[in-house]
């Protein structure tokens, strides 16, 4: 039988020189260098006053060093950083083999509100000194992320007082069915997993009672109420394609160059209007007179186009028309994805509801005469009225009889047409608002569908959704781990960060100063 050399697959003690775990070229290699002879870290080392007494702490570059390394590889939980520190030698050669406990990792990530901004700042100096920002174009867009909150304890104060008497009566229910058994004969004492729900459930409302009394009501601009959650009531419901979550939009400008992040920030809230000028201001000093500023529907409202255009800056902020508006999504809805049927599960057994004809599938005429989708005569008397919002319209009516022997008018009418009544259905037709060429928003929609505009806004696209499936899939950051908006910030801006140093890394940042 043939013979084989013995094998130990237990740990040995091996000579590792650490320095040369740090690879140039690597993301670790130029994170190493940035941190230690780039970056100004002097408003880090003010915070420690132990140069005579006290205990000595752990060295904020090799904190800021695990943390952006952690966060590169998809590490976010505090623990797994620890455990990461212990084990991988290329944690152990980047920290010096200092080990910090995950008290300390988080407490370093939730300490840096302040300084997050300046540090973000100087990777955004050395990115610029590298000739990686081109100053063209200037993409801002949102990405929705799930926070560290509980969504069912959310909604206004009227709902989270509702919600904290039922918890109070299912803790009652529970009580009084327990006493009803005693009545019976039963001389059995409350189960312990029963006295732990009633416990739990008035805990609960006790600490949404509480929540109440000290928590004013959260409102939006217009003064109107907006839900709250008790655990996190910066953050806020938003509705995804993967349904409605609790958290924050995170917000990035992107430069088109390089595709290097000029400016980040977070908002509680799922419209992004109020966003789009703080952000062009967090971009100032990178922004020339000339660069473009691009932003979706989101972003567009008459107040910031109007800003836009006072202060001279070139920008292109798409309006929720738009794509109606380019016939090159005319046929745009051929390419969407089929529901789930997991997600989006309908009652079976159910006729599914008939969808009536809008007054887009009528054609008008200008004698006053349309035709429905049948074909039919429909006649106007010529008058034209005001809605509520000013807008011109006029009413077209179709004949009874025309009605009750058509075979759409299932499709057609809302209800069946009354005895002796010779009307059949109506159709309103709005005209269409006059055209204000001097308008901010009018001009903006003729800038963005001319052909100059349609080019320079489509590359829009693929500067910063990149730039979020870099972040949201290579780097797994698809939930938040802090709650609060400054913790919330602190945490996106790192992630910001690790992808601009990856931009870095490319570069070769530090090699040829290695020696």
């Amino acid at each position: 039988m043939a013979r084989y050399k013995s094998q130990d697959h237990n740990s040995l003690l091996l000579p590792v020189v650490l320095s040369e775990q740090i690879v140039p070229g690597s993301f670790a290699f130029a994170l190493n260098y940035l941190v230690d002879n780039e970056l100004d870290l002097s408003a880090l080392d003010a915070r420690f006053k132990n140069d005579e007494v006290g205990a000595s702490a752990y060295d904020p570059r090799v904190m800021l060093k695990i943390v952006l390394l952690a966060y590169s590889q998809g590490l976010i939980s505090s623990r797994v950083i620890e455990q990461t520190c212990a084990r991988n030698v290329q944690f152990i050669a980047i920290s010096g083999d200092s080990q910090p406990s995950h008290t300390h990792i988080a407490k370093f990530v939730c300490g840096l509100s302040e300084q997050i901004k300046p540090l973000f700042a100087q990777v955004l100096l050395t990115c610029d000194a590298q000739g990686l920002i081109g100053r063209n174009m200037f993409a801002i867009d949102g990405v929705k992320l799930a926070s560290n909150a509980s969504k069912e304890r959310s909604g206004t104060h009227e709902e989270l007082r509702h919600r904290a008497d039922r918890l109070e009566q299912a803790a009652t229910k529970i009580l009084t069915l327990h006493q009803a058994q005693d009545k019976q004969g039963s001389e059995q004492t409350l189960e312990p997993k029963r006295q732990a729900r009633i416990d739990a459930l008035r805990k609960e409302a006790a600490r949404t009672r509480e929540f109440l009394a000290t928590a004013p009501k959260r409102l939006n601009r217009k003064g109107q109420e907006l839900k709250t959650n008790i655990t996190d009531p910066e953050s806020a419901k938003m509705a995804t394609s993967k349904g409605v979550i609790q958290g924050y939009a995170a917000q990035a400008a992107v430069d088109s160059a390089n595709q290097i992040i000029i400016a980040a920030d977070v908002i509680g809230s799922g419209s992004e209007q109020a966003m789009l000028l703080p952000m062009i201001e967090q971009a100032t000093p990178f922004r020339t007179p000339d660069t473009l500023v691009t932003a979706d529907a989101g972003y567009h409202s008459d107040a910031n186009v109007q800003h836009l255009m006072a202060h001279t800056i070139p920008a292109l902020v798409a309006d929720n028309q738009m794509r109606s508006r380019d016939e090159r999504f005319a046929k745009q809805d051929k390419y969407k994805g089929k529901p789930d049927p997991l997600s989006q599960k309908k009652a079976t057994g159910q006729p599914k509801p008939i969808q009536k004809f809008q007054p887009k599938d009528f054609s008008f005429n200008d004698n006053n005469t349309a035709a429905c989708p049948a074909g039919k005569l429909m006649t106007s008397p010529g008058s034209v009225y005001l809605s509520a919002k000013g807008l011109p319209y006029q009413t077209y009516t179709a004949k009874a009889v025309d009605c009750n022997a058509c075979v759409l008018s299932d499709q057609c009418l809302r209800g069946p047409i009354k005895p002796n009544d010779g009307r059949g259905r109506q159709v309103t037709r709005f005209e269409a608002k006059a055209v204000d060429n001097t308008h901010p928003s009018e001009r903006m929609r003729q800038a963005i569908d001319s052909p100059r505009g349609r080019q320079l806004y489509s590359q829009r696209f693929g500067t910063v959704e990149p730039v979020f499936g870099n972040i949201r899939h290579n780097k797994r950051m698809t939930r938040l781990n802090h709650r609060g908006r400054a913790k919330v910030n602190t945490q996106w801006n790192l992630y910001c960060m690790v992808h601009n140093i990856e931009k870095l890394a490319k570069t070769g940042m530090g090699q040829t100063k290695r020696h």
